[in-house]
């Protein structure tokens, strides 16, 4: 005949947890008080003495509180009277922009190659992605927008100097 397994307290097991959880934050708060000690200087309680107060000095103009503004809440709600809408602006002429495309490429590297050399002469440009009704991706590389046709010929004439061809391009933006 075998002997029953002997029953464990559960009880004792409960107890043996809550004093080991209540010794860990004992522990816990003395370490954390000689750290605070340590860091402070032994007195984190230190008092500094107040400066005697200073006697008041005359102004010419008297302390009078300033007044906080007065709301009145129906007055800053929008009233439930139809007004009539603002009348709608003439849509401004769409302005022209221009750029110069230095090239287009299928190959992503060599436009990339071309906006690095355009940026070593000191010009900015844009790479555009466009696919064609064939679908062929093309990568086109452009500087601008462009305003002034000074400033286009000068762009223009930089890039002939620097053996990179270039074409005029001007954009009307949709009204």
């Amino acid at each position: 005949m075998t002997k029953p397994a002997p029953h464990k307290n559960s009880r004792s097991e409960k107890n043996s947890i809550f004093t080991g959880v209540l010794i860990g934050l004992i522990v816990g708060a003395i370490l954390a008080a000689g750290v605070a000690l340590w860091i402070f200087g032994g007195t984190p309680f230190k008092l500094t003495p107040a400066s005697p107060p200073s006697p008041p000095t005359q102004t010419a103009v008297p302390n009078t509180p300033d007044t906080a503004p007065s709301f009145d809440f129906y007055k800053v709600l929008p009233s439930d009277t139809p007004t009539e809408l603002p009348t709608a602006d003439t849509p401004a002429a769409p302005v022209t922009r221009y750029y110069l495309q230095a090239g287009a490429f299928q190959n992503p590297a060599d436009a990339d190659n071309l906006k690095a050399q355009l940026a070593l002469l000191g010009i900015e440009a844009v790479i555009q992605t466009v696919e064609t009704e064939d679908k062929d991706v093309f990568h086109r590389v452009r500087v601008g927008p462009l305003h002034a046709m000074d400033e286009i010929n000068r762009t223009r004439s930089r890039l002939s100097q620097n053996n990179i061809p270039a074409t005029l391009v001007k954009e009307v933006p949709a009204p």
